[in-house]
């Protein structure tokens, strides 16, 4: 859903601009809330975090964190879990992260990482001939493991470019212009470029209930956080950047279904 991100981003600048000249009245009845975050907007602890819209995004943040994930996102994600079976499963995850792998293939060159770049290349054409168009995970089976995802946001980072101002999108979650940006570049490249709308809705839906129900035993750090919207937005900024240095994000092991079992029991306690 790589152009979704991109509109999504577009609008809420556009919503955000319009909240910057706001008349004598609507400063007058919003000014305690501002007073609320004034200080703490202009004041981070982790590098490379700009967040000039805090009100609207934790507006946002409520939004998704109080009514949409509970009621929707949650038990979703963990109804899919729980009663898609295990193997059509990996055989999605693994079709939707193979049209991936030449976005990364270029990402890790434009990263002077040749040795990841020829994994990710290696990875997409043994998967593609051999595993069914990605359904099975041939390269992982022969030992030519994925080394994580490179996005072209993690590449203009490499090159010093800020992430830029912060977003928390209603249900997509968190996201950087720099990330928005690079996301949509990445939709360029094939395959991904083959992609109707429907069906980047399907790929970030589909990725999107794996990685919510696989934050199950998470959930825990996120209610003890004195709070939980700068708690989340400082973990998003320092992934961002520890991948822009070159680093890589947690490889992709989810083939192993004890990842899921374990959360899945713990909810049913």
């Amino acid at each position: 859903m790589k152009r979704i991100t991109l509109l999504s981003l577009l609008l809420i600048l556009g919503l955000s601009g319009c909240a910057e000249t706001p008349n004598n009245e609507a400063v007058s009845s919003g000014a305690d809330t501002n007073a609320e975050y004034s200080e703490q907007a202009t004041e981070y602890t982790v590098e490379g975090t700009y967040d000039p819209f805090e009100g609207f995004n934790r507006a946002m943040w409520t939004l998704n964190y109080d009514y949409l994930d509970p009621y929707v996102a949650r038990p979703v994600s963990l109804a899919y879990v729980d009663y898609v079976p295990s193997p059509v499963r990996t055989g999605i995850r693994n079709f939707l992260s193979n049209l991936d792998e030449p976005a990364n293939m270029v990402n890790s060159i434009i990263m002077l990482d040749g040795e990841q770049a020829v994994t990710h290349f290696n990875r997409f054409w043994i998967n593609s001939v051999f595993g069914l168009a990605g359904l099975i995970d041939i390269a992982t089976a022969a030992d030519i493991t994925k080394p994580g995802e490179r996005a072209f946001g993690d590449s203009m980072g490499y090159y010093g470019v800020s992430n830029g101002p912060y977003f928390m999108v209603p249900m997509y979650g968190p996201v950087t212009l720099r990330e928005g940006a690079g996301d949509y570049v990445d939709g360029l490249y094939f395959p991904l470029n083959l992609l109707t709308f429907w069906q980047s809705l399907g790929k970030w839906a589909f990725e999107g209930m794996e990685d919510r129900a696989a934050l199950v035993s998470q959930e825990n750090l996120l209610k003890d956080s004195p709070d939980p919207y700068i708690f989340t937005r400082d973990a998003y900024i320092q992934n961002k950047n520890f991948r822009a240095l070159g680093g890589e994000s947690l490889p992709e092991e989810l083939e192993d279904e004890e990842y899921l079992d374990e959360f899945l029991d713990e909810v049913d306690e």
